[in-house]
Parts: C-alpha cells; sequence; structure tokens
C-alpha cells in the first residue's frame, strides 16, 4: 500500500449558507432554546430537579464554556415553576430565654404581613396608651383609689399623732420620713440644752414614750404597706383595665391577615400573648416622667427596649416569588452561605440580640434550589466542613458571625434550628468530581444525579438549527445586530475546527458567544445592521492576532536562521516533525527537526531527552514502542548491534507527547539504510508495536504551522504534510490551504502503516507491510538489514582478541549511501 493524496474537498468542512433555511437570526430570537447536544445532561438534569428525595442533589460536570451554569440555571427555573412558593422564616425574641430566639415559619407573604403588623401596633400603642391613662374616666378612677387611700391612711395617720401628742412629742412627714419631735410644757420643742437639763427620771420616761412612739410608728408603716399595695394593686388593674381593650384591638388587628392555617400557629399565638403580658405588666413606661430628665431618659430608653422586643425579624422573605426559589451563590462563605448574627459594640461590650439575625443562601433558598461551584467551596476548609455537616443533617442554626474571628457576645445568641429541604446543584470538573467520589465518599452519596456535559456532539440539520437560534439569542440578550446566513455558517464551521471534527461540533458555547460579540462589534464599526461573513472572518484574525505573538517569534527564528530548517531537498537521518504547543489561551503548531545517528554498539537506542530529563512520559513511552517495533522488525537479527540516538533538535523546553514516533522511526530507519528524506514533507503520528500509525491532537494546528514555514520560505509543489489516516475526518484547514493543495502547491497524504510513510519519504519500496517483512533488494528495511550485519560483525570482530601478526581488513557490506 502507499500513502494516500488527500483531496482539497477532503480537508475541511464547508457549510452552505443557503441550507440553514433563515436570512437573518432575528428570525430564530423567539424560539425556545434547546440543550444543544446535551441530551444525556439534559435527562439526567430533569430527573434529578424533579425527584424530590434527600441525597438526590445534582453534581454537574463539563469543561468551562459548556453552558452548564446557564443551562442548569434554566432548568432549574423550569423546576421551581412546578413547585409552591416555600414559607417566610420569621425570628421573634424569646421572653422567657432572650438568648435563644424562636424561629417562626408563615406562609409566604404572611411574615411581611406579621413584620407590619406589629410596627403598627408598637406605634400606635405609645400614642394611644397614654392618651387612654390620661383620660377623664381613668383620673376619675384613679382619684377615687387614691382619696379611698387617702382616707383610711389619714385616719390611722390621725390617731398616730393624737398618740405622739399624748407622749409629748410632735409628729410630721418629711419626704415619706416620720419625724418626731419632744415638746416642754408649754408644747414649745426642747432644745438640746433643756433636754440635757431634765431630770434623770424625766429622761428615763421620755425614753420610754420614745421607745412606745416608734412601736406605733412601726406598726402603723406595717399597717400601710398592703393600704399602698392594695392602692397600687387598684391602680394596675385600673390601667389594664383600661389599655386591655385597646391591646387587644391592635393584637387581632395583627392576627387577622394570619388566619390561614400555619404549622407554627400555635408558637406565633403564645408569643403574642407574651407580647400582651410585657405590654401590660410594663404600662408604667408608656407615661412620662415630669420633672426628672434623667429618669424620663431612662423611661425612654426601656421603652425602646420593650417595644423593639416585639418587632419582627423578617429573615427570609418570599412574598415576592412566584415560584421555589433559585440562587445561584457566586461567592460562598460563612456569612453568605449559612447566614450571620451580627454583634455591635455598646459601652465595652459587644452586644447581639434577635435582630441581627440574617439569613444566608441556604436559608433563602429553602423549598427551592440552589446552584454552588465545587472549587469555591474546596478554597475554603470551615466552610466545607459545616457545609458536610449539613448535608449530613439537613437542619441549620445561624451562628454569631464573629465567633469565628475572636469576638464573642456578652451573651451569644442560640437562634432556633430550623430544617431546610435545597436541592443542591454543585459544578465541577471531571477531575474535581472523582477527585470528590475517592476522597470525600460520604458527600459523594449526597450528590446521586451525575450531569455530565459533553465536550462535543455529533454535528447535524438539527444542531445547525439550535446552533442558530443560540446566536439568535445571545444577540437579543446582549443587544448585538443579528447575523446573516454566511456569518452563522461560518460560526458553525469554526465550531467544527474548535472540536477537530468534520462530524461533530465543539459543545463549548462560550467560545461562539464570544466570537459572535466580537464579530457583531466589527459589524457595527463598518455601520452595517447585519453581520456577515466577512465580520466573522476578520473577528477571527483579529482573535489571533491578539494571541500569536509567540509563534510569530519563532517563524522569524526559522525565516532568520535561528533555528535550523531544511523546507527543501533530501537528507540523511533527519526530518521535519509536526508539534503543537499550547498556550492556554492559543494553540499553533511548528514544525521542529529530529535527527538520528546510528553506530555499532550494544547499547541500543537512546533517547536523548529522556536522559537530560527533557521528556515526558507520554514521550518516553512512544520511543519505547519505537524500540520494540524495531526489535520485532528485526527480529531475525535479535540481539540487535546497534547503539542509535534520536534527538530534537534545538529544543529547549521539554518535549511530551507521542506524536513524534512515527518521524523517529523514519529517521532512524533513513540512517540505518542510508536513505536520504525529503525535506519538504513534515510528518506527525504515533505508531503501535504493529507499525500501525495511531491519530495525534492539534492535527490541524501542525498543518497550519508547517504550511506557514513553507509559504514564508517559497512554496514549491513538492512541500507537504504526512498524516495518519485516522486523523483525515479531524481536518479543518484554513481556506487558503485547502487553495494552495488545490493548486499543487501543497500536499497532504495519509498513512495507515509506517511503511506507506517512510515508501513515500525515501522514494524507494519500503520491504515490509502490515503482516510482515518482504525485505526486497533496495528496499528500505533490505538496506536496514544489511547495515545492521555489518554492525554486528563489527561488534563481533572487536571482542575477538587480536594476534599478533598484520589482520587483513575486509571491505564492509554496503548498506548504501552514508553507511558509516
Amino acid at each position: 500500500m502507499s500513502a494516500t493524496a488527500l483531496a482539497p474537498e477532503q480537508l475541511r468542512l464547508n457549510i452552505a449558507p443557503d441550507r440553514l433555511g433563515f436570512a437573518s437570526t432575528a428570525e430564530l430570537q423567539d424560539q425556545p432554546l434547546p440543550w444543544i447536544g446535551q441530551e444525556r445532561a439534559e435527562a439526567a438534569a430533569r430527573f434529578g430537579l424533579g425527584l424530590e428525595q434527600p441525597d438526590y442533589n445534582l453534581f454537574v460536570l463539563g469543561e468551562v464554556g459548556s453552558g452548564r451554569a446557564s443551562l442548569l440555571h434554566q432548568a432549574m427555573k423550569q423546576a421551581a415553576a412546578q413547585r409552591a412558593v416555600p414559607p417566610d422564616l420569621c425570628y421573634l425574641h424569646n421572653f422567657d430565654n432572650p438568648e435563644r430566639p424562636r424561629a417562626l415559619r408563615l406562609p409566604a407573604g404572611q411574615g411581611r404581613a406579621l413584620r407590619q403588623g406589629m410596627e403598627q401596633l408598637t406605634r400606635a400603642l405609645q400614642a394611644d396608651i397614654p392618651r387612654r391613662l390620661d383620660g377623664a374616666d381613668f383620673r376619675a378612677e384613679s382619684a377615687r383609689i387614691e382619696q379611698a387611700y387617702q382616707a383610711r391612711e389619714s385616719q390611722a395617720f390621725a390617731e398616730l399623732d393624737a398618740l405622739a401628742e399624748s407622749l409629748r412629742f410632735r409628729l410630721s412627714r418629711d419626704e415619706g420620713h416620720m419625724v418626731f419631735t419632744l415638746l416642754g410644757p408649754q408644747g414649745e420643742p426642747l432644745t438640746e440644752a433643756d433636754a440635757r437639763a431634765l431630770t434623770r427620771e424625766r429622761r428615763a420616761e421620755i425614753d420610754d414614750a420614745e421607745q412606745k412612739l416608734r412601736n406605733a410608728i412601726a406598726r402603723f408603716l406595717d399597717d400601710m404597706r398592703p393600704l399602698e399595695r392594695q392602692r397600687d394593686d387598684a391602680l394596675t388593674q385600673l390601667r389594664r383595665q383600661v389599655v386591655r381593650p385597646l391591646l387587644d384591638h391592635g393584637l387581632q388587628e395583627v392576627r387577622n391577615p394570619l388566619r390561614k392555617q400555619i404549622k407554627d400557629t400555635v408558637k406565633l399565638g403564645q408569643w403574642l400573648d407574651q407580647v400582651r403580658q410585657q405590654v401590660l405588666e410594663q404600662l408604667d413606661l408608656f407615661m412620662s416622667v415630669q420633672g426628672n430628665e434623667a429618669a424620663e431618659d431612662e423611661r425612654k430608653e426601656q421603652l425602646d427596649t420593650l417595644l423593639s422586643r416585639c418587632h419582627v425579624n423578617l429573615a427570609v422573605d418570599n412574598a415576592g416569588l412566584q415560584t421555589a426559589p433559585v440562587l445561584i451563590e457566586d461567592n460562598p462563605q460563612l456569612r453568605s452561605l449559612f447566614g450571620s448574627i451580627e454583634v455591635q459594640a455598646e459601652d465595652d461590650a459587644v452586644q447581639a440580640d434577635f435582630s441581627h439575625i440574617h439569613a444566608g443562601s441556604l436559608l433563602k433558598a429553602h423549598g427551592g434550589f440552589l446552584l454552588l461551584h465545587l472549587r469555591d467551596l474546596l478554597g475554603n476548609e470551615s466552610l466545607w466542613e459545616r457545609l458536610r455537616r449539613f448535608l449530613r443533617c439537613s437542619r441549620l442554626q445561624i451562628e454569631e458571625l464573629g465567633s469565628s474571628h475572636g469576638i464573642q457576645a456578652t451573651a451569644a445568641l442560640q437562634p432556633e434550628a430550623v430544617d431546610v429541604q435545597v436541592k443542591f446543584v454543585l459544578v465541577g470538573s471531571i477531575e474535581e468530581y472523582y477527585a470528590l467520589q475517592e476522597g470525600d465518599p460520604e458527600v459523594a452519596r449526597r450528590f446521586r444525579v451525575k450531569v455530565d456535559f459533553a465536550e462535543s456532539f455529533s454535528a447535524s440539520a438539527q444542531t445547525y438549527q439550535a446552533s442558530a437560534v443560540f446566536v439568535a439569542h445571545t444577540c437579543k440578550k446582549r443587544g448585538l445586530p443579528h447575523f446573516g446566513p454566511d456569518a452563522v455558517a461560518r460560526m458553525l464551521e469554526h465550531s467544527h475546527r474548535e472540536a477537530d471534527d468534520q462530524t461533530r461540533q465543539s459543545a463549548l458555547f462560550a467560545y461562539t458567544e464570544a466570537l459572535a460579540i466580537e464579530a457583531a462589534a466589527l459589524c457595527r464599526a463598518r455601520g452595517a445592521s447585519l453581520v456577515a461573513l466577512h465580520d466573522v472572518e476578520a473577528a477571527l484574525q483579529a482573535r489571533t492576532l491578539r494571541h500569536n505573538y509567540p509563534e510569530q517569534r519563532l517563524h522569524e527564528s526559522i525565516t532568520d536562521g535561528e533555528r535550523l530548517l531544511a523546507l527543501h531537498g533530501w537528507q540523511v537521518g533527519q526530518i521535519n516533525a509536526l508539534t503543537q504547543i499550547d498556550l492556554g489561551d492559543y494553540r499553533f503548531g511548528f514544525p521542529v527537526r529530529i535527527t538520528a545517528r546510528t553506530f555499532a554498539g550494544q547499547e541500543g537506542l537512546l533517547n536523548i531527552e529522556r536522559e537530560v530529563e527533557m521528556s515526558g512520559p507520554i514521550h518516553d513511552k512512544g520511543v519505547l514502542i519505537l524500540h520494540s517495533y524495531l526489535n520485532a522488525l528485526f527480529g531475525h537479527l535479535a540481539p540487535l548491534a546497534l547503539n542509535a540516538s534520536v534527538v530534537f533538535e534545538q529544543e529547549y523546553s521539554g518535549v511530551e507527547g507521542d506524536s513524534a514516533s512515527c518521524a523517529e522511526l523514519y529517521a532512524l530507519l533513513s540512517s540505518l539504510s542510508g536513505l536520504p528524506l525529503a525535506q519538504g514533507i513534515a510528518v506527525t503520528g504515533a505508531l503501535n508495536q504493529h507499525g500501525e500509525v495511531l491519530p495525534v491532537g492539534g492535527i490541524n494546528e501542525k498543518i497550519e504551522g508547517w504550511f506557514r514555514a513553507c509559504e514564508t520560505a517559497g512554496l514549491d509543489g513538492s512541500q507537504g504534510a504526512l498524516i495518519p489516516a485516522r486523523n483525515q475526518r479531524h481536518l479543518m484547514l484554513e481556506p487558503r490551504i485547502v487553495q494552495a493543495v488545490a493548486q499543487g502547491r501543497f500536499h497532504l497524504w495519509a498513512v495507515q502503516h509506517v511503511s506507506e510513510g517512510i515508501a513515500l519519504l525515501t522514494g524507494q519500496a519500503a520491504g515490509m507491510h502490515p503482516r510482515g517483512v518482504t525485505a526486497e533488494p533496495g528496499s528500505v528495511v533490505a538496506l536496514a538489514d544489511a547495515q545492521l550485519r555489518a554492525y554486528r560483525r563489527a561488534c563481533q570482530a572487536a571482542l575477538r582478541p587480536r594476534s599478533r601478526a598484520t589482520t587483513r581488513l575486509r571491505a564492509p557490506i554496503h548498506g548504501g549511501p552514508g553507511t558509516p
């Protein structure tokens, strides 16, 4: 068999614009956007999103740019439309245990109603309670209670005063204290001097009288305390009796909008009853203190504290939702994901209460869906550990934000934990998915639905139509001018190029979107309203120009003669191999000279890159396979008496991959046989142990890099590239290369077996075929075989002891040009 010359029409796929069926993508913008080429992922996503069972969360894996996050977001919204709106979540002050705020779930919208109702109630109470307590009826009744007390108190004091007078004392009151003064014979107060002048017997009598009066005063005070309590209780009951209807009416106004049956009805009723009790017990705080500014300030502060505890912290408000919530957390932190309790410094102390509780994405996504990126989580160990615990129990308790930063409130809050039902959508790469499966199986079992996005898909008329709809949606979403069919056809061709396949399209639609944006910008720059073919071509050229400076410099090194590369003629043991350089954001092909030298010896094949540790394991594997094939090819001479070396000339950054193993074999066979190789034909391809040529990656970039080098030096019609036949379907070459092939200025050959390649490169029969070795006279294998026999004889002669007599040298067996 011989190498197959490829025709121009085999070198790329051309899509006819008139077969797309539209004049402008504006006709397609209202069509629904399908999951283009992702039927497997779509089915898995819809299954997982529709299954309301624990542990059936979704793990979405695929390459960046495949649309995995945007398509899942779209599917999440569709699934959310089939679910009911989840309840609101409120936090309330716990009057029994303030450090443990209570959680309350209410039907969507009723949390806002409860909060507004309580705010209106507290405002109304501040205005209405003082007005009620200052009303004529209240004043009259309180005056009656006071008068009744005063009458009994006055009667008791009159009796006490009479006793004091009988004991020769004058009794008076001074700011709530009882003061008595000893009187003289004429009823005048005795002075201290007069008292000292009294006889001892008289002073003893006065002491007894004073003790009797003191006992009477004590009895009076003891009798008055129950009366005071009765008065205070009566006044308190009066105030409560006056305020209670007002308060009950206000609380009923709060309850009225919440009549729908809810799970936490009893909890809410208990809390409202506690609010009622707290207000009734502290009615004094609603009445201002006259004439004492400090007391008035203290009263206002205490009243504000009381009313603030009656408010509602609406942590999750779902009043505006029509479906279950769909959240995307792009910056997951402990605070944003799990919620937080903010602490405030006040009077050199850190304070926190239920009003400072803030919900995170988990609480907001309750009853719905939450999308996270795995890499964002793994970068925060504490966040990942807490998420693992949550996945285990699906119960969440918000913790103080300051506790993780060394700040602790005076009384640490522990809000009531709540059950949270969330469908997680975790986005990651293929490597991250399998690393999670192996490293953390407990978490992995919580994500039982695998949504695997493909990198490419089989092309068809339907996928072309869907891709055009995607372009239309991009134009509509970003406000771009629409695309004509020729522009869309060129973008579809580029999609095939990105997939390196004439039968498959790339599924990385982020690149398609970027190309649409860039082409539309060029269209606007020239003042047109419809993006055309040349706009897309110009965008592709501009993109290349932005990234290809390293490629340009390498090709300039060939033109300047810095890098040795023969593009014409014939050379023994020398060949041009095609390599690909991947910079991450740009890939390009570049030719590299490979040289081989062979000698008589016992060391076998030496890979110079491996010896200096500049080759990767895949390249080393390719060289070992090459060595194995050589042993099989010349197995009748085993062990081979051969020393051989292969090297990538002027390559200093390392070599990886096995796509040069065919070129290395051809260089070795050329050196052994002495047959020169055509320098205008560059080679790429890997071989197996049977000499079959295997496909390689980056085939288009490799060919284009070689073509550019030849074009710069001048195409003479003898140049071309030798590629694996199994790479033929991957060809999506630039139109100028197709044109050069059509004009006969450049050529492409495809081979199935290395025998086809060596025959083309040397112009001689290979002497081997896939089923064995023929070694016909003058073939490559026959000449190499003769040279190897000569090497063996030379090695054997070197091992025999030399005689003292002069030994006549035999003429070496001729192995072709270049034989050592």
